[in-house]
């Protein structure tokens, strides 16, 4: 696994020109193209004169002011996906994969579309890169089914879910569905600051050191995630 590997050194011998190691390589090149684009939207929506703001904006407001290209190129070199969209949601993912069955019984949970889910985002591009992320994330369940759960930060049951799907139902639910994104640990600032201080600054240890502490999160989410679903009574 990526997180038992040094860092990788660009051809031209730079540190901080990260890429991702093989095996897997394919994959987590996707994931930091994808994390790039995640992280010029969180930039759009942070820079928004509208308040109220989440305190992931307003107090880091001047650090996501400093994230230019190059900065969002080694803070995106994750080898998860930044962004969550209700992965963790098992009902999602029954709803949309149900929609392929040829007969349903009337009232399943399949034939009720998820409630509504207020939108984090209020900037129009939140439609395109949810395109991305949900093609990306069934690109990813298909390709990689042992290592999607931590990529995407997706227990495996919703995985198999989302696998279950055809290209032109997620492709739908990007355009119907674009609430559903928003970036993970909304509520956890600190994680944010290191994430953009390293990847403003380039410095090697504290970049794979936030890397690292999203592994290390993310592990631990989906880790309580299967205590719940093991508990007595589920």
């Amino acid at each position: 696994m990526w997180q038992n590997s040094e860092v990788v050194r660009s051809s031209d011998g730079n540190p901080n020109n990260w890429e991702p190691p093989s095996p897997g390589g394919d994959i987590l090149r996707t994931l930091t193209e994808l994390n790039e684009l995640c992280l010029e939207l969180l930039v759009e929506q942070a820079l928004q004169p509208l308040p109220p703001a989440p305190p992931m904006f307003r107090e880091l407001v001047d650090l996501w002011s400093r994230l230019d290209s190059t900065s969002r190129r080694r803070a995106a070199a994750c080898p998860y996906l930044l962004m969550d969209a209700g992965f963790c949601d098992p009902y999602r993912w029954q709803w949309l994969s149900g929609q392929q069955a040829a007969t349903r019984v009337a009232d399943s949970v399949h034939d009720r579309e998820p409630a509504a889910y207020g939108s984090f985002f209020t900037v129009p591009s939140v439609v395109k890169v949810a395109r991305q992320v949900f093609t990306n994330a069934w690109y990813i369940v298909q390709t990689q089914p042992l290592g999607a759960p931590l990529y995407l930060g997706m227990p495996a049951r919703c995985a198999t879910l989302l696998r279950a799907c055809t290209m032109r139902q997620v492709t739908e639910l990007a355009n119907q569905h674009a609430g559903w994104l928003r970036p993970r640990w909304t509520g956890r600032t600190r994680v944010w600051r290191g994430l953009l201080e390293a990847g403003i600054s380039g410095e090697v240890q504290a970049l794979e050191k936030a890397r690292l502490h999203g592994v290390q999160m993310l592990a631990m989410e989906l880790k309580a995630l299967d205590r719940v679903k093991g508990a007595p009574g589920r």
